[in-house]
C-alpha cells in the first residue's frame, strides 16, 4: 500500500529537521574550533538542543502514523513475533519436545534431538502421511541408504550445483551465507529507517525481491554497495564463493570410492525406477514414496528448527506419460478452494487469491491435473494436521526460480513467526531425472506403451552435438544441450527452418534469460514417419517433497496459545487428536489406593484400545495436573474421583473448552478412541453424556 500524502509530508518534515540538526551541529563544532565567544557557543548549543527536541517530536509523530498505516507491521510487530516465538520454544524445551543435540558439550548449530513428546508428534505425522498418501494412493514405498555414491549425485547435478554462496570474515574466518547477510541488512534498513525516501525504499525492496537471482559477482557488488559487514565483528567480508552443501564421505576402507550423505531421498527412487516399473506390471502411471533422513551442511544454520543440518523428508515421485498428465481422481479435489499465489499475482498485485483448484487447472495457472491433484491432497493433509488454512498458501515459482527442465513448480508455504516458510515443494520435473541417470549409467530408464493397432507415427529426432556445443559454450553447454533435447515439436521445426535458411539462430534455453547463438553444426533436427507396434518413452515425474521438521514446527506455532488463570497465564498446545503425542491422561483425584487402582484399570483399557495415554498419580492439585497435560497438548483427560467408587463413572475433560462430562469407566476407552480417530466430535459426547459443573482457576 502506498503511503498517504500526510505520511509523506511527515517524512519530508523529519528529513528537513534531520538536516537542520546536522547543520547546527556543524556550526557548534566550527565555533568551538575557532574558539569563538563563550556566549555565542552557548547560544548555538541551546539552538541545537531545541532542534533535537523538535526532531524527536517529529520522528515520534511520523513513526506513529507509519505504524497506524502499516497495520502495526514494524518494530513492535517484530518484537511481538520474537516474544511469541520465544514463548513457544520455551514451552517446547521445557516439555522436552526437542533438545539441542550434544547440549552437555555446548551443542552443535543446526542439530537437534526430539524428546519423548516430539518423537510421538513426528511418529503421528509420518503415520498420517503414509495413510493419506502411500496407502490411499496405492504407492510403492522404498527405503534407500543415506550414503550415496558420487556417481549418482554427479548425474543428478548435486556435485556441481548443490551450492550456496558463502563469505568469510577476513580477520576471524567466520563463515556466513552471503544472501542471508544482504537480506538481513536490507530488511533491517526497511524496518529501522522509517524516513527513507520512497524511491530508495522501492529500490531496496526490489533488491530483496530478486535476491535469489544474483550470482557471485552481482551479490558481491550489492554487499559492497550497501556496506554490509560481518555481523559479529563489523569486519570486512571476502568475495562470495560457492560452497557445496553435501557432507562428503568415503565408502570402504581404501577411501577410493567417494560418496556423500544424501541431500534428498528422491535419487534412490529414480535409480530404482526400472525395478519398480517391473514390480508394477510395467504400467504407468504409478508413484513411489520414501521417508528418510537427508543432510545439508548449512553454512550458518539459524531459524531454530526450520533450518537444520539433518532432517526428515517424505517424498513421492509420481511417474506419468508426458503425453497424458490427467488424473483419474482429480474431480475429488477440484472443488477445493484455498489461497494460491500464482506468478502473475507475485509480479502484479502481490497478494494471494482464494481460488477453486479446478479453475486454476482449467485456466492453465497450474500446468496439469496431476500436479493440481497433489496440490489439493497436500492442502487436505496439512489442514488435517492442524495448520490454519488462512495461514497456508501455495506459491508458484517465478521463472528464474525454476530449474531449466521444470514444467511448473509450487511451494506450500506456511506462515509462522519467521514469516512465510516453504514446507512442501510440488514440482513437475518433466523427464530430466530419468534421462540424466540413463545418460550416466547407460541403463535405459524408460517405459513402453503398446499400441492397440500398429500405427504410423511421425517421430521428431533432436540430436545435439555435444562436441560442438561444448566447444562453443563451455560451462553452459550441458543446460543448452538438455534444453534442446526437450524442445516441443513446433519450436524444433521452427529452429530447423531457421538453421536451414540462415545457418544460425539465437536460442534461449527453457527457464533461462540469456540467448545463445546456435549453428546448424550444433544440432540435427529431423522428422520422419515410422510404422510402430508401440513406443518407448521416458516418463515425466511429478514430485511432492515434504519437509517434516518444518511442518511440525509450524504445527507447534499454530497450536500454541496462552489461557488466563487466577495465578498466571497457562500455555496450551491445541493439537488435533491426530497429532497429539498423548491422546488422553488419567488422574486419580487424590492419592488413594482405591482411586489409583481404578485409574490403572482405565489406563490399561485405553492402551488395549490403541490410545496413547499417560497416568499421573502425583499428589499435586488436579488443576496443576490439567495445566501440565494442556502444555503437552493432550486433548482429553479422565479423572477418577469419589463418585467413581459409587456409580462407576469417571469424568472426561476436553482440553480447549475445559468442559467435562461423566461416562461409565467401561465405556470411556471406546469414546476416547472414537474421538481420537475423528469418528466423534466433542459436541457429540456432550449431547449424550451428563455435564459436570466444574470451574478451573
Amino acid at each position: 500500500m502506498a503511503p498517504s500524502d500526510e505520511l509523506e509530508a511527515l517524512r519530508v518534515a523529519v528529513v528537513a529537521k534531520q538536516e537542520q540538526v546536522t547543520t547546527q551541529g556543524d556550526t557548534v563544532r566550527a565555533l568551538k574550533a575557532a574558539k569563538a565567544d563563550r556566549a555565542e557557543i552557548d547560544a548555538a548549543i541551546e539552538k541545537l538542543k531545541h532542534l533535537k527536541i523538535d526532531l524527536e517530536s517529529a520522528t515520534k509523530e511520523f513513526t506513529a502514523k507509519a505504524e497506524a498505516e502499516g497495520g502495526g507491521k514494524g518494530k513492535d510487530a517484530s518484537i511481538n513475533r520474537e516474544a511469541f516465538r520465544q514463548a513457544v520454544n520455551n514451552a517446547l524445551e521445557r516439555r522436552l519436545f526437542f533438545i539441542p543435540s550434544f547440549k552437555i558439550y555446548g551443542g552443535v548449530a543446526g542439530l537437534f534431538d526430539y524428546g519423548p513428546p516430539g518423537c510421538a508428534v513426528k511418529s503421528n505425522v509420518l503415520a498420517f502421511w503414509r495413510q493419506h498418501f502411500v496407502l490411499e494412493e496405492n504407492m510403492l514405498e522404498v527405503d534407500c541408504p543415506c550414503v550415496t555414491p558420487d556417481a549418482v549425485l554427479r548425474a543428478s547435478g548435486h556435485v556441481d550445483k548443490f551450492t550456496d554462496l558463502m563469505v568469510k570474515d577476513v580477520k576471524t574466518q567466520a563463515c556466513y551465507r552471503a544472501d542471508h547477510l544482504l537480506k538481513d541488512h536490507l530488511s533491517d534498513l526497511l524496518e529501522k529507517d522509517l524516513t527513507m525516501a520512497p524511491a530508495r525504499r522501492e529500490e531496496v525492496k526490489h533488491v530483496l525481491a530478486v535476491l535469489d537471482e544474483y550470482g557471485a559477482e552481482e551479490l558481491d557488488a550489492k554487499l559492497k554497495e550497501y556496506g554490509v559487514k560481518a555481523p559479529d565483528t563489523k569486519n570486512d567480508l571476502s568475495a562470495p564463493y560457492p560452497f557445496n552443501l553435501m557432507f562428503a564421505t568415503a565408502i570402504g576402507p581404501t577411501g577410493l570410492l567417494h560418496g556423500f550423505l544424501r541431500p534428498e531421498t528422491a535419487q534412490g527412487i529414480f535409480v530404482n525406477f526400472k525395478d519398480l516399473l517391473y514390480y508394477n506390471g510395467g504400467k504407468l502411471p504409478f508413484a513411489a514414496a520414501q521417508i528418510g533422513q537427508a543432510f545439508r551442511n548449512e553454512i550458518a544454520p539459524r531459524a531454530g528448527l526450520l533450518r537444520v543440518r539433518e532432517f526428515t523428508l517424505a517424498e513421492m515421485e509420481h511417474f506419468v506419460s508426458p503425453a497424458d498428465k490427467s488424473h483419474p481422481r482429480f474431480s475429488s479435489v477440484a472443488d477445493l478452494a484455498f489461497l494460491l499465489y500464482p506468478r502473475a499475482e507475485q509480479l502484479g498485485p502481490k497478494h494471494p487469491v482464494t481460488m477453486r483448484l479446478g479453475a486454476a487447472v482449467e485456466k492453465g495457472i497450474i500446468n496439469n491435473e496431476t500436479l493440481g491433484y497433489f496440490i489439493g491432497r497436500t492442502f487436505l493433509f496439512l489442514s488435517r494436521l492442524g495448520i490454519d488454512p488462512q495461514r497456508l498458501r501455495f506459491r508458484q515459482h517465478l521463472q528464474h526460480e525454476m530449474a531449466h527442465y521444470a514444467t511448473d513448480c509450487w511451494d506450500a508455504e506456511i506462515e509462522c513467526s519467521y514469516g512465510w516458510v516453504e514446507c512442501v515443494g510440488l514440482a513437475d520435473r518433466s523427464a530430466f531425472d530419468l534421462k540424466a541417470h540413463t545418460d550416466k549409467s547407460k541403463v535405459e530408464l524408460v517405459a513402453y506403451e503398446k499400441f492397440p493397432e500398429p500405427r504410423e507415427v511421425e517421430v521428431m529426432s533432436i540430436v545435439p552435438s555435444k562436441k560442438e556445443i561444448g566447444k562453443a559454450f563451455k560451462r553452459d553447454a550441458k543446460i543448452i544441450a538438455e534444453s534442446l533435447e526437450t524442445m516441443a515439436e513446433p519450436e524444433a521445426l521452427a529452429m530447423k527452418a531457421a538453421l536451414e535458411a540462415d545457418g544460425k539462430m539465437d536460442y534461449t534455453p527453457c527457464g533461462g534469460t540469456q540467448a545463445f547463438s546456435i549453428t546448424k553444426e550444433m544440432v540435427a533436427i529431423s522428422k520422419e514417419t515410422k510404422k510402430l507396434q508401440g513406443q518407448s518413452f521416458t516418463p515425466s515425474v511429478i514430485e511432492p517433497s515434504f519437509g517434516i521438521g518444518r511442518i511440525i514446527y509450524c504445527i507447534y506455532e499454530h497450536s500454541f496459545y496462552t489461557r488466563p488463570s487466577t495465578d498466571e497465564a497457562r500455555t496450551v498446545f491445541r493439537f488435533t487428536p491426530l497429532v497429539a503425542p498423548i491422546k488422553c491422561t488419567v488422574f486419580p483425584l487424590v492419592q488413594r489406593g482405591d482411586l489409583e487402582k481404578v485409574a490403572q484399570e482405565a489406563s490399561a483399557g485405553l492402551t488395549r484400545a490403541g490410545v496413547a495415554n499417560k497416568i499421573d498419580t502425583t499428589g499435586t492439585t488436579i488443576g496443576k495436573r490439567y495445566a501440565r497435560t494442556d502444555e503437552l497438548g493432550c486433548p482429553f483427560a479422565i479423572t477418577v474421583d469419589g463418585q467413581t467408587l459409587e456409580d462407576g463413572t469417571v469424568t472426561l475433560r476436553e482440553r480447549d473448552s475445559t468442559a467435562q462430562v461423566r461416562i461409565h469407566k467401561d465405556d470411556v476407552a471406546l469414546v476416547v478412541r472414537q474421538l481420537a480417530d475423528g469418528l466423534l466430535v466433542w459436541s457429540d459426547v456432550q449431547s449424550k453424556y451428563p455435564a459436570v459443573a466444574q470451574k478451573e482457576g
